[in-house]
């Protein structure tokens, strides 16, 4: 794991931060989630670690990014996963997924959160969760006025907007955790 974490660094790849990771892992250990379907697969560090936690544990997971794409297969295959996750090449909004899944993680292209939690909401299982990282973004949706750029101030509007439509969401009861870089739960009202 030491080796997918030193890439991310030398290569500026965004992996979810280690504080994130451990809730997400004991997360999964403790709703005994075996089907996972990922947005923002990125090189793969995410996935692998979930797989990790249990054989029986099935992974599909997404990224459009093609570089992305061909690391992430690489390092699954190192890791001997490739019976557990499943990578698909392609943009996350123009794929169509039929199964069923106890978890959707949600980590790929922050301005695109709203639409990807309304395109694979009917893909989780009645007692299945939505989780989504980075809803802090770098402390950056607490303190706008640290924002200098204009992309990343609406970047930033994006993902309060995103924060707010779970808020809203009457059908999810959505807990935030300030743990890495800001985590959401949300889970169907039953």
């Amino acid at each position: 794991m030491d080796r997918l974490e030193e890439y991310a660094k030398v290569e500026d790849v965004p992996i979810i931060q280690k504080e994130g990771l451990e809730f997400l892992v004991n997360f999964i250990k403790e709703n005994k989630v075996l089907s996972i379907l990922e947005i923002g697969t990125a090189i793969g560090y995410s996935a692998i670690n979930m797989a990790l936690i249990n054989e029986k544990i099935k992974v599909v997971t997404i990224e459009r990014d093609m570089n992305m794409y061909n690391e992430a297969l690489k390092n699954i295959q190192d890791f001997n996963l490739s019976k557990q996750i499943k990578v698909i090449n392609a943009d996350a909004l123009e794929v169509n997924i039929e199964d069923k899944f106890d978890l959707i993680f949600i980590d790929g292209a922050k301005a695109q959160y709203i639409k990807f939690f309304e395109k694979y909401e009917n893909n989780l299982n009645d007692k299945g969760f939505i989780i989504c990282d980075n809803l802090n973004f770098h402390g950056l949706t607490e303190n706008p006025e640290l924002i200098k750029s204009k992309n990343l101030r609406a970047l930033v509007t994006k993902i309060n907007k995103f924060k707010d439509y779970l808020k809203n969401n009457n059908n999810y009861k959505t807990i935030f955790y300030n743990i890495g870089d800001g985590i959401s739960v949300s889970r169907k009202k039953q």
